[in-house]
């Protein structure tokens, strides 16, 4: 349900996001189907084979690939991988957690998008991170404003009546990355604005192994 409500966004259905107090966003998926101003803070640092995780529609991926930087984005939505394939891009309908081409070797992966909140679990998501990259590569994440208060939260996705499961979901702000980074073997080297939108840049800690 959550796939085919996620799904329904894209194509430009009113879908919200709704938290367990009854708050309620709007969710608005078709963003992600254009470039978004800031892209290019993480487009730039991508010179090699680049891991996109949570890919959705592909914008990155496929840009990537339209500047000659292999790319390989991973989503669970089937829709959004099928929108990326036809975009141009190389995309894998597959959870993060499960087995993932070029384990250990990328040295690049991509965070993009608010999705290290992936699973609610940043510091297990980093970790996760921490076994894809090689040892000298570097993770990209975009996270909230520094003082953005960060937490784990259950979500889920609604249209109208119609709802799908709860899920957990996490916000991390650039204020406290350093937290969850540290905990999972990575340093936070960098940590910047652009066009609104703040990036972190993690590099595996020396001496951790994943």
């Amino acid at each position: 349900m959550i796939g085919r409500l996620y799904a329904d966004s894209l194509r430009g259905a009113g879908i919200d996001l709704e938290y367990e107090d009854g708050r309620r966003t709007p969710l608005d998926a078709t963003r992600w189907l254009e470039p978004i101003d800031g892209d290019e803070a993480m487009l730039s640092r991508c010179g090699g084979p680049t891991l996109d995780v949570g890919s959705g529609p592909g914008r990155l991926t496929v840009e990537l690939a339209r500047r000659g930087v292999p790319a390989l984005g991973i989503d669970v939505t089937p829709h959004a991988v099928r929108l990326t394939r036809r975009a141009g891009g190389l995309a894998l309908c597959r959870d993060v957690f499960d087995r993932v081409p070029g384990s250990g070797r990328w040295p690049t992966a991509l965070l993009a998008d608010g999705n290290i909140g992936i699973g609610g679990d940043p510091a297990a998501l980093l970790r996760r991170m921490r076994e894809l990259v090689r040892p000298d590569g570097e993770v990209i994440v975009e996270v909230a404003p520094p003082g953005t208060p960060s937490g784990i939260e259950r979500v889920r996705l609604r249209h109208g009546e119609v709802t799908g499961e709860w899920f957990r979901w996490a916000n991390v702000s650039a204020s406290e990355v350093s937290r969850p980074a540290g905990e999972s073997g990575f340093t936070v080297a960098e940590c910047h604005e652009r066009a609104g939108r703040w990036f972190a840049f993690l590099r595996p800690a020396c001496g951790t192994a994943p």
